[in-house]
């Protein structure tokens, strides 16, 4: 065989055997990924948005200790650690990071341009810079909206379907949440139409939440939402013990609320939606870019009532809401 179809049978070879090497080494790799949380180390991963993330990974084939490592990083609730850890998660090189809140997101897209970024609740992505639009988010994050500004109204008209002649509701807001100023000025139009004042009321820290609720009073308020947040979340007992102990009809983002004593909650399924930050783990683990990644939005939404807490404030829960309910808590 002369040089030159050596070289031939040579280059073809090489041609036929790379990718198959290529598909190997992939399959071999061990890929480690960043979970950047605002909230407080959960006791059990098992539920709630890291149970649904783990899920939704393992359905994909990806198991911790065997293809999979996670370097889970929480900030207590303090927003000013966040940027910290998430330069620590860039200095371990993870092959991409999961934002569990849109303070996690703001965290990480200032620590890194180039390392992927996947929110799983990205309340106003657009509005808050993260994306340059839903279809084409364009650059190194993408992920999941929790729709947190398009739901105030509905959530509003529940309440007032519950407690009818309301003229003034407050809105607990976190001034840290890059996507609460959209909650507010969707909410606003809808509220005046119905000749309803929404009073907003701001707490960025555990201490403040105190004294937010506190101030509730002094607003002459009838009735209160809360703007889904982790800080809010991970003080929800709180804040819904005081609300049945001054007789104030609430209504939050997710179930948990709910299930912790509030009045109503309504809102996307949390934990299928990072069930379903999985899939986009996934595809960019196999070479997509998160800027060809649309922005995705819920498909399971949820209505919880607790019964419990509308016998205590003395309301009765009009037929609508119950046939709307997909769970009461009796």
């Amino acid at each position: 065989m002369n040089n030159r179809r050596k070289l031939i049978v040579a280059l073809g070879s090489s041609a036929l055997t790379a990718p198959f090497g290529s598909f190997a080494q992939q399959q071999g790799k061990v890929w480690r990924v960043g979970f950047l949380s605002t909230r407080m180390r959960p006791a059990s991963f098992d539920t709630d948005i890291y149970g649904g993330f783990l899920q939704g990974m393992r359905e994909l084939g990806y198991v911790e200790g065997k293809n999979l490592v996670i370097d889970w990083r929480f900030a207590d609730n303090k927003v000013e650690r966040l940027p910290d850890l998430a330069a620590e998660l860039v200095q371990l090189k993870v092959d991409l990071i999961v934002a569990a809140s849109p303070q996690a997101t703001r965290a990480a897209q200032k620590a890194t341009t180039t390392l992927p970024i996947v929110f799983g609740s990205g309340g106003d992505p657009v509005g808050s810079g993260f994306v340059k639009s839903l279809a084409h988010p364009g650059g190194n994050i993408t992920g999941l909206s929790n729709l947190a500004h398009d739901l105030g109204p509905k959530r509003l008209e529940m309440l007032l379907d519950m407690v009818p002649r309301l003229s003034r509701v407050v809105l607990l807001m976190n001034p840290d949440n890059p996507g609460h100023i959209a909650v507010l000025k969707n909410i606003e139009p809808a509220a005046a139409k119905r000749n309803v004042k929404i009073l907003p009321v701001k707490a960025h820290t555990e201490r403040e939440i105190g004294d937010a609720l506190s101030s509730m009073a002094k607003e002459k308020a009838q009735a209160f939402l809360v703007a889904q947040d982790p800080l809010f979340s991970q003080q929800r007992r709180q804040i819904a013990e005081w609300a049945v102990k001054n007789r104030l009809p609430s209504i939050y983002g997710a179930r948990e609320y709910a299930e912790a004593g509030g009045l109503m909650s309504y809102g996307p399924n949390l934990a299928d939606l990072y069930r379903r930050t999985a899939t986009y783990a996934d595809k960019i683990f196999k070479g997509a870019k998160p800027a060809d990644l649309p922005v995705e939005q819920p498909t399971k939404f949820e209505l919880i009532i607790n019964g419990k807490t509308a016998k205590a404030l003395g309301l009765k829960i009009p037929q609508s809401l119950l046939i709307s309910a997909d769970k009461v808590i009796e």
